[in-house]
């Protein structure tokens, strides 16, 4: 079996909506997920692929039934993981207390408009009725 984290080359067997089926060398065979083929939105997995395909692969897992999970995208030299853009820290208390003027700024203005709001749709209306 192949191990996790390896590269391999591999033929595709079988084109599926949410993905590609790939032959590896020793006989296995495991999913090429559609999120996992390339880094950009996917309608099609057949704009990308044919059925007979040689492609290199990276095994990044095996589900619990025994399956291999594979991935183009992450066999190719120039891939970098995506990260979680951290989250920004204030810098001074002064930029927190500016922060804070404006939030409250636009409650304010928020809270306003959704008064007038309401009074025009009641005025629409008739008033309130009673």
């Amino acid at each position: 079996m192949a191990d996790i984290g390896s590269i391999v080359e591999g033929k595709i067997v079988k084109l599926l909506k949410y993905g590609v089926i790939v032959e590896l060398p020793e006989g296995e065979s495991g999913l090429v997920h559609i999120s996992e083929i390339d880094n950009n939105f996917i309608q099609d997995v057949a704009d990308y692929f044919r059925e007979g395909d040689q492609v290199e692969v990276k095994v990044i897992g095996i589900d619990d039934k025994g399956r291999l999970q594979l991935s183009v995208r992450q066999a190719q030299p120039d891939f970098q993981e995506m990260t979680r853009p951290t989250r920004r820290r204030f810098q001074s208390q002064d930029e927190m207390v500016e922060f804070e003027d404006k939030v409250s700024g636009f409650m304010k203005r928020s809270g306003e408009r959704l008064l007038d709001l309401k009074r025009n749709l009641e005025s629409k209306r008739g008033g309130k009725r009673r």
